[in-house]
């Protein structure tokens, strides 16, 4: 177990910025020549590899004992102390010239979130935590909301690249609650809607087929700014489990009670 949690947090902060101004020199929209894809809608760019590169080469040098899972290239064991990495989150949206995409960068220890980082480049912010900490957006201290009925949230989520060939598809979810609250936002990158959560500017996020890339980071946000974090069953496998929802408190039983579906159990499956 890491004890200096605040240098490891500072560190990583320090490379999601070094990540993200990567991602920058690769910015623009780029044209289909520059855009692999990995399935009919998930696509890879010389950015994300670029940006995963980075990330890891530094972690090896400094903790070259511990374990590294990325989204690209690197697929370490899961056990003892790892470090969860989404190069690039929100590539279509990088893609196309959009600005809302960012850097994840989280350390756990198994299923213990220790330091989680989400940085978006485009936008200039930062978000971090430490487990007992607090969660901070460019190192000012913040809170999730504190709204309590349905009908006063605007919430997000977010729909898989494979959502044709799955058990849910989160369209039906998206229909149920789009008719009970304020709004509903699709934002492209699951970890900047984890860290809008974490500091109010979003009531609740929920999704279904993440993977624990995505949303380690953004979920000790969460934690940390005092809101709530299970899978979509109310349960606590969402690191590896797929689905997740974050949310202040008094919206969370309230969400997931929306989302209690049969094919919420259903979700399950390697990571893609």
């Amino acid at each position: 177990m890491p004890h200096d949690l605040e240098s490891i947090q500072q560190f990583a902060a320090t490379l999601a910025c070094q990540a993200g101004a990567i991602l920058l020199d690769h910015g623009g929209v780029l044209p289909m020549a520059h855009v692999e894809l990995k399935g009919r809608r998930d696509p890879v760019t010389a950015a994300d590899l670029a940006s995963e590169r980075h990330i890891v080469a530094a972690i090896r040098e400094r903790f070259p004992e511990h374990n590294i899972f990325a989204e690209e290239e690197v697929r370490d064991e899961t056990n003892g102390l790892t470090w969860y990495i989404d190069p690039l989150d929100g590539t279509v949206n990088f893609s196309q010239g959009h600005p809302f995409f960012s850097v994840s960068i989280a350390l756990y220890d198994g299923d213990e979130p220790l330091v989680g980082v989400v940085h978006a480049p485009r936008l200039g912010e930062t978000f971090s935590a430490r487990r007992g900490g607090g969660c901070l957006l460019d190192g000012t201290p913040r809170r999730v909301s504190a709204k309590t009925e349905l009908i006063d949230a605007v919430l997000a989520t977010g729909f898989a690249y494979k959502r044709d060939e799955l058990p849910d598809s989160n369209v039906e979810h998206f229909a149920d609650l789009i008719l009970r609250v304020r709004g509903i936002r699709r934002g492209g990158s699951a970890a900047l809607d984890l860290a809008f959560t974490s500091v109010g500017r979003l009531d609740g996020y929920w999704e279904p087929h993440l993977n624990a890339f995505d949303m380690a980071a953004g979920a000790l946000l969460v934690r940390e700014a005092g809101g709530v974090v299970t899978d979509m069953a109310g349960g606590d496998t969402w690191l590896h489990g797929r689905t997740i929802v974050a949310s202040t408190p008094g919206l969370h039983g309230a969400i997931v009670a929306a989302l209690d579906t049969p094919d919420v159990a259903a979700i399950t499956g390697e990571v893609s």
